[in-house]
Protein backbone atom coordinates (compact mmCIF):
# COMPACT_ATOMS: atom_id res chain seq x y z
CA UNK A 1 0.00 0.00 0.00
CA UNK A 2 1.42 3.38 -1.05
CA UNK A 3 2.30 5.74 1.77
CA UNK A 4 -0.09 8.63 2.31
CA UNK A 5 1.23 12.01 1.28
CA UNK A 6 1.43 14.57 4.07
CA UNK A 7 2.17 18.28 4.28
CA UNK A 8 4.87 19.90 6.42
CA UNK A 9 2.44 19.84 9.36
CA UNK A 10 1.99 16.09 8.98
CA UNK A 11 -1.59 16.39 7.71
CA UNK A 12 -2.79 13.78 5.23
CA UNK A 13 -3.28 15.18 1.73
CA UNK A 14 -6.15 14.04 -0.47
CA UNK A 15 -5.95 12.82 -4.03
CA UNK A 16 -4.69 15.54 -6.35
CA UNK A 17 -3.28 17.59 -3.46
CA UNK A 18 0.40 18.25 -2.88
CA UNK A 19 2.65 20.78 -1.19
CA UNK A 20 5.54 22.49 -2.94
CA UNK A 21 8.93 23.14 -1.31
CA UNK A 22 8.03 26.80 -0.71
CA UNK A 23 5.01 25.73 1.32
CA UNK A 24 2.39 26.51 -1.33
CA UNK A 25 -0.40 23.95 -1.76
CA UNK A 26 -1.34 22.65 -5.20
CA UNK A 27 -4.42 20.84 -6.49
CA UNK A 28 -4.10 19.08 -9.86
CA UNK A 29 -7.15 18.02 -11.85
CA UNK A 30 -8.18 17.10 -15.39
CA UNK A 31 -11.09 18.89 -17.10
CA UNK A 32 -13.81 17.40 -19.31
CA UNK A 33 -11.56 17.75 -22.38
CA UNK A 34 -8.74 15.79 -20.77
CA UNK A 35 -6.60 18.87 -20.19
CA UNK A 36 -4.66 18.98 -16.91
CA UNK A 37 -4.78 22.10 -14.73
CA UNK A 38 -3.14 23.22 -11.49
CA UNK A 39 -4.51 25.61 -8.89
CA UNK A 40 -2.66 26.94 -5.86
CA UNK A 41 -3.25 28.37 -2.41
CA UNK A 42 -1.16 29.34 0.59
CA UNK A 43 -3.59 27.56 2.92
CA UNK A 44 -4.88 23.98 2.95
CA UNK A 45 -7.85 24.44 5.29
CA UNK A 46 -10.11 27.40 6.13
CA UNK A 47 -8.68 27.47 9.67
CA UNK A 48 -5.09 27.94 8.47
CA UNK A 49 -3.58 31.37 8.84
CA UNK A 50 -2.34 33.22 5.77
CA UNK A 51 1.50 33.25 5.82
CA UNK A 52 3.07 36.63 6.54
CA UNK A 53 3.57 38.63 3.37
CA UNK A 54 1.12 36.53 1.33
CA UNK A 55 -2.22 37.82 -0.04
CA UNK A 56 -5.52 36.65 1.39
CA UNK A 57 -7.12 33.86 -0.63
CA UNK A 58 -9.53 30.99 -0.11
CA UNK A 59 -7.94 27.72 0.95
CA UNK A 60 -7.05 24.85 -1.41
CA UNK A 61 -9.84 22.55 -0.20
CA UNK A 62 -12.46 25.22 -0.94
CA UNK A 63 -11.02 25.81 -4.40
CA UNK A 64 -10.92 22.08 -5.11
CA UNK A 65 -14.53 21.63 -4.01
CA UNK A 66 -15.68 24.45 -6.29
CA UNK A 67 -13.83 22.88 -9.21
CA UNK A 68 -15.36 19.46 -8.59
CA UNK A 69 -18.82 21.06 -8.43
CA UNK A 70 -18.15 23.02 -11.63
CA UNK A 71 -16.98 19.86 -13.41
CA UNK A 72 -20.16 18.05 -12.39
CA UNK A 73 -22.24 20.99 -13.67
CA UNK A 74 -20.27 21.37 -16.89
CA UNK A 75 -18.78 24.76 -15.93
CA UNK A 76 -15.52 25.56 -17.72
CA UNK A 77 -13.59 26.69 -14.65
CA UNK A 78 -10.13 26.94 -16.19
CA UNK A 79 -11.40 28.88 -19.21
CA UNK A 80 -13.39 31.25 -16.98
CA UNK A 81 -10.25 32.06 -14.99
CA UNK A 82 -8.66 33.40 -18.19
CA UNK A 83 -11.68 35.04 -19.84
CA UNK A 84 -12.16 38.72 -19.01
CA UNK A 85 -15.42 40.62 -19.14
CA UNK A 86 -13.99 42.61 -22.06
CA UNK A 87 -13.41 39.43 -24.09
CA UNK A 88 -16.91 38.20 -23.37
CA UNK A 89 -18.49 41.54 -24.33
CA UNK A 90 -16.56 41.58 -27.59
CA UNK A 91 -17.97 38.12 -28.37
CA UNK A 92 -21.47 39.25 -27.45
CA UNK A 93 -21.48 42.44 -29.54
CA UNK A 94 -19.89 40.66 -32.52
CA UNK A 95 -22.74 38.15 -32.48
CA UNK A 96 -25.47 40.83 -32.56
CA UNK A 97 -25.68 40.90 -36.36
CA UNK A 98 -29.13 42.49 -36.56
CA UNK A 99 -28.43 45.30 -34.10
CA UNK A 100 -29.16 48.75 -35.55
CA UNK A 101 -25.93 50.56 -36.32
CA UNK A 102 -26.90 53.57 -34.19
CA UNK A 103 -27.65 51.26 -31.26
CA UNK A 104 -24.37 49.40 -31.77
CA UNK A 105 -22.42 52.67 -31.79
CA UNK A 106 -24.15 53.77 -28.59
CA UNK A 107 -23.48 50.43 -26.85
CA UNK A 108 -19.82 50.45 -27.87
CA UNK A 109 -19.36 54.06 -26.80
CA UNK A 110 -20.88 53.46 -23.35
CA UNK A 111 -18.97 50.21 -22.81
CA UNK A 112 -15.62 51.52 -24.02
CA UNK A 113 -15.97 54.74 -22.03
CA UNK A 114 -17.19 53.39 -18.70
CA UNK A 115 -16.61 49.62 -18.53
CA UNK A 116 -13.61 48.53 -20.60
CA UNK A 117 -10.89 50.16 -18.49
CA UNK A 118 -12.56 49.42 -15.14
CA UNK A 119 -14.47 46.27 -14.28
CA UNK A 120 -14.07 45.09 -17.87
CA UNK A 121 -10.46 44.05 -17.23
CA UNK A 122 -11.46 41.59 -14.51
CA UNK A 123 -11.83 37.85 -15.00
CA UNK A 124 -15.47 37.05 -15.59
CA UNK A 125 -15.40 34.21 -13.04
CA UNK A 126 -14.29 36.62 -10.31
CA UNK A 127 -17.12 39.14 -10.76
CA UNK A 128 -19.87 38.73 -8.19
CA UNK A 129 -23.21 40.42 -7.56
CA UNK A 130 -21.64 42.69 -4.95
CA UNK A 131 -19.02 43.79 -7.51
CA UNK A 132 -21.75 44.73 -9.99
CA UNK A 133 -23.62 46.67 -7.30
CA UNK A 134 -20.44 48.53 -6.33
CA UNK A 135 -19.70 49.32 -9.99
CA UNK A 136 -23.23 50.62 -10.64
CA UNK A 137 -23.11 52.77 -7.52
CA UNK A 138 -19.74 54.21 -8.57
CA UNK A 139 -21.27 55.32 -11.88
CA UNK A 140 -24.14 56.99 -10.06
CA UNK A 141 -22.11 58.65 -7.31
CA UNK A 142 -18.86 59.45 -9.15
CA UNK A 143 -20.05 59.87 -12.75
CA UNK A 144 -23.49 61.24 -11.81
CA UNK A 145 -25.29 58.73 -14.01
CA UNK A 146 -29.03 59.17 -14.46
CA UNK A 147 -31.52 56.27 -14.80
CA UNK A 148 -31.40 56.19 -18.61
CA UNK A 149 -27.59 55.94 -18.74
CA UNK A 150 -27.62 53.23 -16.08
CA UNK A 151 -30.17 51.28 -18.12
CA UNK A 152 -27.84 51.39 -21.14
CA UNK A 153 -24.92 50.04 -19.09
CA UNK A 154 -27.12 47.30 -17.67
CA UNK A 155 -28.47 46.52 -21.13
CA UNK A 156 -24.97 45.68 -22.38
CA UNK A 157 -23.72 43.90 -19.25
CA UNK A 158 -26.71 41.66 -18.50
CA UNK A 159 -26.72 39.83 -21.87
CA UNK A 160 -22.92 39.65 -21.81
CA UNK A 161 -23.03 37.70 -18.57
CA UNK A 162 -25.94 35.67 -19.95
CA UNK A 163 -23.65 34.61 -22.78
CA UNK A 164 -21.03 33.60 -20.22
CA UNK A 165 -23.63 31.46 -18.44
CA UNK A 166 -24.74 29.81 -21.68
CA UNK A 167 -21.13 29.15 -22.71
CA UNK A 168 -20.62 27.53 -19.29
CA UNK A 169 -18.00 29.96 -18.03
CA UNK A 170 -20.05 30.86 -14.95
CA UNK A 171 -23.03 29.35 -13.19
CA UNK A 172 -25.18 32.43 -12.56
CA UNK A 173 -25.49 35.95 -13.95
CA UNK A 174 -24.18 38.47 -11.34
CA UNK A 175 -26.19 41.34 -12.86
CA UNK A 176 -29.56 39.66 -12.19
CA UNK A 177 -31.75 41.94 -10.03
CA UNK A 178 -28.91 44.47 -9.72
CA UNK A 179 -30.81 47.29 -11.47
CA UNK A 180 -33.97 46.56 -9.48
CA UNK A 181 -31.99 46.93 -6.28
CA UNK A 182 -30.25 50.07 -7.51
CA UNK A 183 -33.59 51.68 -8.41
CA UNK A 184 -34.98 50.83 -4.98
CA UNK A 185 -31.94 52.11 -3.10
CA UNK A 186 -31.82 55.38 -5.05
CA UNK A 187 -35.60 55.74 -5.06
CA UNK A 188 -35.74 55.78 -8.84
CA UNK A 189 -39.28 55.53 -10.08
CA UNK A 190 -40.38 55.38 -13.68
CA UNK A 191 -42.11 58.69 -14.19
CA UNK A 192 -44.98 58.89 -16.60
CA UNK A 193 -44.51 61.40 -19.37
CA UNK A 194 -47.22 64.01 -18.92
CA UNK A 195 -49.12 65.75 -21.67
CA UNK A 196 -49.68 69.49 -21.64
CA UNK A 197 -53.21 70.43 -20.73
CA UNK A 198 -55.20 72.37 -23.31
CA UNK A 199 -54.65 75.54 -21.26
CA UNK A 200 -50.90 74.89 -21.01
CA UNK A 201 -50.66 74.15 -24.71
CA UNK A 202 -52.54 77.33 -25.64
CA UNK A 203 -50.50 79.45 -23.23
CA UNK A 204 -47.24 78.07 -24.63
CA UNK A 205 -48.14 78.68 -28.28
CA UNK A 206 -49.62 82.14 -27.55
CA UNK A 207 -46.46 83.15 -25.71
CA UNK A 208 -44.30 82.08 -28.67
CA UNK A 209 -46.49 84.05 -31.05
CA UNK A 210 -46.26 87.20 -28.92
CA UNK A 211 -42.58 86.97 -27.98
CA UNK A 212 -40.26 88.75 -30.38
CA UNK A 213 -37.31 86.81 -29.00
CA UNK A 214 -38.81 83.33 -29.12
CA UNK A 215 -41.31 83.51 -31.98
CA UNK A 216 -38.81 81.86 -34.41
CA UNK A 217 -39.32 78.65 -32.41
CA UNK A 218 -43.10 78.74 -32.93
CA UNK A 219 -42.99 77.02 -36.33
CA UNK A 220 -40.94 74.08 -35.05
CA UNK A 221 -43.19 73.54 -32.04
CA UNK A 222 -46.29 73.83 -34.22
CA UNK A 223 -45.01 70.85 -36.20
CA UNK A 224 -44.19 68.97 -33.00
CA UNK A 225 -47.67 69.55 -31.57
CA UNK A 226 -49.40 68.99 -34.88
CA UNK A 227 -47.80 65.70 -35.92
CA UNK A 228 -46.91 63.81 -32.75
CA UNK A 229 -43.62 62.88 -34.37
CA UNK A 230 -40.74 61.62 -32.31
CA UNK A 231 -38.01 64.19 -31.70
CA UNK A 232 -35.61 62.44 -34.07
CA UNK A 233 -38.34 62.26 -36.73
CA UNK A 234 -39.29 65.94 -36.59
CA UNK A 235 -35.70 67.20 -36.42
CA UNK A 236 -34.78 64.90 -39.31
CA UNK A 237 -37.70 66.04 -41.48
CA UNK A 238 -36.61 66.82 -45.07
CA UNK A 239 -38.44 68.81 -47.71
CA UNK A 240 -38.64 65.65 -49.79
CA UNK A 241 -40.71 64.12 -46.98
CA UNK A 242 -43.37 66.84 -47.21
CA UNK A 243 -46.05 66.29 -49.86
CA UNK A 244 -47.94 69.59 -50.05
CA UNK A 245 -50.23 68.33 -52.83
CA UNK A 246 -51.50 65.32 -50.92
CA UNK A 247 -51.04 67.08 -47.56
CA UNK A 248 -49.09 64.26 -45.92
CA UNK A 249 -45.71 63.95 -44.21
CA UNK A 250 -43.68 60.82 -44.87
CA UNK A 251 -41.88 59.49 -41.80
CA UNK A 252 -39.18 57.02 -42.82
CA UNK A 253 -36.00 57.90 -40.91
CA UNK A 254 -34.56 59.39 -37.72
CA UNK A 255 -31.91 62.04 -37.25
CA UNK A 256 -29.73 61.56 -34.18
CA UNK A 257 -26.78 63.42 -32.73
CA UNK A 258 -24.67 61.26 -30.48
CA UNK A 259 -21.07 60.22 -29.84
CA UNK A 260 -19.48 57.66 -32.13
CA UNK A 261 -17.15 54.91 -30.98
CA UNK A 262 -14.24 57.39 -30.83
CA UNK A 263 -16.29 59.70 -28.61
CA UNK A 264 -16.85 62.43 -31.21
CA UNK A 265 -20.50 63.45 -31.62
CA UNK A 266 -22.01 63.63 -35.09
CA UNK A 267 -25.38 63.66 -36.84
CA UNK A 268 -26.59 60.37 -38.31
CA UNK A 269 -29.65 59.28 -40.27
CA UNK A 270 -31.00 55.90 -39.25
CA UNK A 271 -34.05 53.85 -40.10
CA UNK A 272 -36.91 53.50 -37.58
CA UNK A 273 -36.48 50.70 -35.04
CA UNK A 274 -39.73 49.04 -36.15
CA UNK A 275 -41.77 48.88 -39.34
CA UNK A 276 -44.56 50.73 -37.52
CA UNK A 277 -42.29 53.77 -37.42
CA UNK A 278 -42.50 54.08 -41.21
CA UNK A 279 -45.79 55.87 -41.81
CA UNK A 280 -47.62 58.85 -43.31
CA UNK A 281 -49.03 61.58 -41.08
CA UNK A 282 -51.88 63.71 -42.49
CA UNK A 283 -50.83 67.36 -42.60
CA UNK A 284 -53.02 69.62 -40.47
CA UNK A 285 -53.71 73.07 -41.90
CA UNK A 286 -51.63 74.80 -39.20
CA UNK A 287 -48.75 72.39 -39.79
CA UNK A 288 -48.83 73.02 -43.53
CA UNK A 289 -48.83 76.79 -43.00
CA UNK A 290 -45.90 76.49 -40.58
CA UNK A 291 -43.87 74.41 -43.04
CA UNK A 292 -44.58 76.81 -45.90
CA UNK A 293 -43.43 79.71 -43.73
CA UNK A 294 -40.21 77.88 -42.98
CA UNK A 295 -39.67 77.30 -46.70
CA UNK A 296 -40.22 81.00 -47.44
CA UNK A 297 -37.72 81.97 -44.76
CA UNK A 298 -35.13 79.54 -46.12
CA UNK A 299 -35.58 81.03 -49.59
CA UNK A 300 -34.51 84.38 -48.13
CA UNK A 301 -31.93 83.47 -45.51
CA UNK A 302 -30.71 80.13 -46.83
CA UNK A 303 -31.46 76.59 -45.78
CA UNK A 304 -29.67 73.40 -44.89
CA UNK A 305 -25.91 73.43 -45.48
CA UNK A 306 -24.85 70.23 -43.72
CA UNK A 307 -25.13 66.93 -45.57
CA UNK A 308 -25.89 63.91 -43.37
CA UNK A 309 -25.72 60.53 -45.07
CA UNK A 310 -26.19 62.30 -48.38
CA UNK A 311 -29.20 64.37 -47.27
CA UNK A 312 -28.95 68.16 -47.14
CA UNK A 313 -32.55 69.39 -47.44
CA UNK A 314 -33.53 69.46 -43.77
CA UNK A 315 -36.59 71.53 -42.87
CA UNK A 316 -35.45 72.77 -39.46
CA UNK A 317 -31.95 74.22 -39.30
CA UNK A 318 -30.18 76.87 -37.26
CA UNK A 319 -28.65 80.10 -38.60
CA UNK A 320 -25.54 78.16 -39.66
CA UNK A 321 -27.63 75.78 -41.73
CA UNK A 322 -27.12 72.81 -39.39
CA UNK A 323 -29.97 70.60 -38.11
CA UNK A 324 -31.11 71.03 -34.52
CA UNK A 325 -30.15 68.45 -31.90
CA UNK A 326 -32.34 67.15 -29.09
CA UNK A 327 -30.17 68.98 -26.55
CA UNK A 328 -30.58 72.29 -28.39
CA UNK A 329 -34.38 71.99 -28.55
CA UNK A 330 -34.73 71.04 -24.89
CA UNK A 331 -32.47 73.92 -23.87
CA UNK A 332 -34.69 76.26 -25.89
CA UNK A 333 -37.79 74.96 -24.13
CA UNK A 334 -36.17 75.67 -20.76
CA UNK A 335 -35.36 79.24 -21.77
CA UNK A 336 -38.87 79.79 -23.14
CA UNK A 337 -40.52 78.47 -19.98
CA UNK A 338 -38.26 80.65 -17.84
CA UNK A 339 -39.26 83.72 -19.85
CA UNK A 340 -42.93 82.70 -19.75
CA UNK A 341 -42.87 82.28 -15.98
CA UNK A 342 -41.33 85.74 -15.55
CA UNK A 343 -44.15 87.26 -17.62
CA UNK A 344 -46.69 85.09 -15.81
CA UNK A 345 -45.52 86.39 -12.44
CA UNK A 346 -46.04 89.97 -13.62
CA UNK A 347 -49.56 89.20 -14.89
CA UNK A 348 -50.55 87.45 -11.68
CA UNK A 349 -49.19 90.38 -9.65
CA UNK A 350 -51.39 92.66 -11.76
CA UNK A 351 -54.46 90.60 -10.86
CA UNK A 352 -54.75 88.26 -13.87
CA UNK A 353 -55.79 84.64 -13.45
CA UNK A 354 -52.68 82.45 -13.19
CA UNK A 355 -51.97 79.93 -15.94
CA UNK A 356 -48.77 78.09 -14.99
CA UNK A 357 -47.05 75.68 -17.38
CA UNK A 358 -45.40 72.65 -15.82
CA UNK A 359 -41.79 71.91 -16.87
CA UNK A 360 -41.60 69.65 -19.94
CA UNK A 361 -39.23 68.53 -22.70
CA UNK A 362 -39.65 67.90 -26.40
CA UNK A 363 -40.68 64.32 -25.66
CA UNK A 364 -43.78 65.60 -23.85
CA UNK A 365 -44.94 67.28 -27.07
CA UNK A 366 -45.42 63.89 -28.75
CA UNK A 367 -47.41 62.69 -25.74
CA UNK A 368 -49.45 65.90 -25.88
CA UNK A 369 -50.43 65.30 -29.52
CA UNK A 370 -51.34 61.69 -28.75
CA UNK A 371 -53.51 62.84 -25.85
CA UNK A 372 -55.37 65.36 -28.02
CA UNK A 373 -55.81 62.65 -30.65
CA UNK A 374 -57.20 60.20 -28.09
CA UNK A 375 -59.59 62.88 -26.83
CA UNK A 376 -61.06 63.24 -30.30
CA UNK A 377 -60.66 59.79 -31.91
CA UNK A 378 -61.96 56.42 -30.69
CA UNK A 379 -60.43 54.13 -33.33
CA UNK A 380 -57.31 52.75 -31.65
CA UNK A 381 -55.86 51.38 -34.89
CA UNK A 382 -56.01 54.84 -36.45
CA UNK A 383 -54.26 56.33 -33.41
CA UNK A 384 -51.64 53.57 -33.46
CA UNK A 385 -50.95 54.12 -37.16
CA UNK A 386 -50.53 57.88 -36.84
CA UNK A 387 -48.32 57.61 -33.77
CA UNK A 388 -46.22 54.78 -35.17
CA UNK A 389 -46.67 52.59 -32.09
CA UNK A 390 -45.29 49.11 -32.71
CA UNK A 391 -47.37 47.72 -29.84
CA UNK A 392 -51.10 48.47 -29.67
CA UNK A 393 -50.78 48.23 -25.86
CA UNK A 394 -48.88 51.52 -25.88
CA UNK A 395 -51.80 53.15 -27.67
CA UNK A 396 -54.31 51.50 -25.34
CA UNK A 397 -52.46 52.70 -22.23
CA UNK A 398 -52.52 56.34 -23.38
CA UNK A 399 -56.14 56.05 -24.51
CA UNK A 400 -57.13 54.54 -21.14
CA UNK A 401 -55.34 57.37 -19.32
CA UNK A 402 -57.19 59.98 -21.37
CA UNK A 403 -60.51 58.18 -20.95
CA UNK A 404 -60.02 58.04 -17.18
CA UNK A 405 -59.44 61.79 -17.08
CA UNK A 406 -62.61 62.45 -19.09
CA UNK A 407 -64.89 60.32 -16.88
CA UNK A 408 -65.89 63.22 -14.66
CA UNK A 409 -66.56 65.40 -17.69
CA UNK A 410 -68.72 62.69 -19.24
CA UNK A 411 -70.74 62.20 -16.05
CA UNK A 412 -71.15 65.96 -15.64
CA UNK A 413 -72.64 66.10 -19.14
CA UNK A 414 -75.36 63.71 -17.96
CA UNK A 415 -76.66 66.17 -15.38
CA UNK A 416 -80.38 66.75 -15.95
CA UNK A 417 -80.24 64.60 -19.11
CA UNK A 418 -81.25 61.31 -17.53
CA UNK A 419 -84.14 60.65 -15.17
CA UNK A 420 -82.71 58.97 -12.05
CA UNK A 421 -84.54 60.60 -9.11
Amino acid sequence: MAAQRRDNRNRVLKEGESQLKNGTYRYRYTDANGVRHDIYSNRLLPTDRTPVGKREDICLREKAERIRTDLRDGIRTAAAEKETLNCMFDKYIAGKRKLKESTRVNYLYMYNTYVRETIGKRKIADIKYSDIKAFYNSLILDKHFKPHSMEVIHTVLHPTFNLAVRDEYIRTNPTTDAMREIKREHNWKTSKRHALTIDEQKAFIDFLASSEKYTPWRLLFTVFLGTGGRVSEVLGLRWSDCDFEKNVIHINHNLTYRPSIDGKAAFRITTPKTEAGIRMIPMLKAVKEALLQVREMQAIFGGSKLAVNGSDDFVFVNRLGNPYSLKTVNAAIKRILRAYNEEEAKRVAAGDTPCPIRPFTSHNLRHTFCTRLCENETNLKVIQSIMGHADIQTTMDIYAEVTEAKKSEAIANLEEKIYIA
